[in-house]
């Protein structure tokens, strides 16, 4: 008689995805660990290096990368008159070496140095046309505290005489980016475990080239824990707790909220509007809860971050520069002062982000059958990034987690990845100016269009094989939604209704 064990091992054997033997590409590289697994291997049965810990490892590695891409911004130089270390960001280091990340600059200019709380504390700044004004911590309150807990820390360690010494922004950059590995390991976890049959699909977001690049260059790596943590939950049937972690991912940064809008029309569809009720409820709870004493306490500095991003110009990196890059087009709302609001261009953007979330909800009611929750998540994300006004380059990291879960073509996800990857470089080189032997805005610009052709080129994939699940790699072997949760194998209600009317 066959041991229950042995049962359990067989069906993982006959459902897991096996990528070393139907995908060309996984089956070249595994010729680097001795080729496709076998016929007779035994799968489900590892007891030390599974599928999960295999993955952490290959994070953790692509996260050291990541980590060692930013050390020539940390080191040291005694150029002071007086023989004292400063950041060797002689010749504009942080451009050549590219090793630039937002966390280094931040520490004294959001006067984390001075050990003031965020919020709080405030400072003036002087603009381009002789006025001041003042300032506060830029980030949402998640992201704020954690600058100030990483920096007590910092200062703790600093203070200490046993301790290995450095500059203590040099300190403070490692302990953030000890926190930022640490949750973006949370997110590859969380990943894995939403890849259900497909585990091995979460291995290429753990080795995807905009870690090594992005990773520890702000604090995004926050967001796409609670983001991906929250999916989880909602998968795992908990709609409180993912309404939860998704109000702190949102805490952090807002992108995780939005995840409810196709929440909520897929829970429309079948029918789940009360468990949809519980997960925002909750959501919308945990936002109020963190954001509001910090409101109440300091309502100007909680408010610079909604007020810097009305006020904020569009980005280097967005589509509204890109056009006028390369036209000479003077943008929307014509020239402007330093602080002045583009106006037309907040209503535009926000107007094509409405039409996108308009465009997700009437596919997860429209299409012939239920969209997977990951898909529109991904479509959701990446149709903010492309009509905001504002794509800093490690935003692209919220959808490294998302694509892997709603795309799942190795090839294809990867030549997305190097070029979304690849922007750096000319951002970088665009940054240090043609006087100091940069490159033209327009070589940067132009490999931003090249990355959002790309992003759209995944939306259309994905809106395809909405249209045409049997394209779908997910459900090919009878799956209908690894990350559905309550709408996994649910019944449909515009379908049921359907076939109600054909019987009458």
């Amino acid at each position: 008689m066959t041991a229950p064990a042995e049962l359990s091992a067989d069906r993982r054997e006959a459902d897991r995805d096996l990528p070393s033997r139907n995908d060309v590409l996984a089956s070249s590289w595994s010729a680097l660990v001795g080729g496709p697994v076998g016929d007779h291997a035994v799968i489900g049965r590892a007891r030390f290096f599974t599928p999960l810990r295999v993955i952490l490892v290959l994070s953790i590695v692509f996260l050291s990368l990541g980590w060692f891409g930013k050390a020539a911004c940390i080191q040291q130089i005694d150029n002071g008159p007086y023989g004292e270390l400063n950041l060797d960001w002689g010749g504009s280091r942080q451009y050549v070496a590219m090793c630039y990340s937002d966390t280094i600059p931040l520490y004294g200019a959001e006067r984390l140095n001075l050990g003031e709380f965020p919020y709080k504390a405030s400072w003036s700044e002087v603009d381009s046309d002789g006025s001041q004004h003042m300032r506060y911590m830029e980030y949402p309150v998640v992201t704020g505290l954690y600058q100030y807990l990483s920096m007590r820390i910092a200062k703790a360690w600093d203070a200490s005489n046993w301790l290995p010494q450095a500059l203590q922004v040099v300190i403070y950059f490692n302990v953030v980016a000890v926190g930022l590995a640490l949750a973006w390991l949370v997110t590859m976890w969380a990943t894995t475990m939403l890849a259900g049959r497909r585990v091995w699909d979460a291995a290429l977001a753990a080795c995807s080239p905009l870690v090594v690049v992005h990773v520890f260059t702000n604090f995004d790596a926050l967001a796409t824990a609670f983001a991906a943590a929250g999916l989880l939950a909602w998968a795992r049937k908990r709609p409180v707790l993912a309404g939860v972690l998704l109000g702190v991912g949102g805490a952090a940064k807002l992108y995780p909220l939005f995840f409810l809008l196709p929440l909520l029309a897929l829970c429309l569809r079948t029918g789940n509007v009360r468990t949809w009720v519980n997960t925002a409820a909750a959501a919308v709870g945990t936002w109020v809860a963190i954001n509001l004493p910090i409101a109440l306490l300091y309502p100007n500095g909680w408010w610079e971050f909604f007020r810097l991003n009305s006020s904020r110009h569009q980005d280097p990196d967005s589509i509204y520069n890109v056009i006028t890059s390369f036209t000479r087009w003077p943008g929307l709302d014509g020239p402007l002062a330093s602080r002045e609001t583009p106006v037309v261009l907040n209503l535009v953007s926000l107007g094509l982000f409405a039409l996108v979330c308009v465009g997700v909800a009437y596919l997860a009611v429209a299409a012939p059958r239920r969209p997977r929750v990951a898909q529109l998540c991904f479509l959701i994300v990446a149709g903010f990034l492309l009509t905001n006004k504002v794509w800093s380059p490690q935003y692209s990291l919220w959808l490294v987690p998302l694509a892997v879960l709603a795309l799942p073509h190795r090839r294809i996800l990867l030549v997305w990845m190097a070029i979304d990857a690849f922007v750096w470089a000319p951002r970088m080189y665009y940054y240090l100016g043609t006087d100091h032997k940069g490159l033209p805005e327009q070589w940067f610009t132009g490999t931003v269009i090249i990355r959002d052709l790309a992003v759209v080129a995944l939306c259309v994939l994905i809106v395809r094989q909405i249209y045409r699940p049997s394209e779908d790699l997910v459900r090919r072997s009878g799956v209908d939604d690894p990350v559905g949760g309550v709408l996994d194998g649910a019944t449909d209600i515009r379908d049921f209704a359907h076939r109600k009317v054909t019987k009458k």
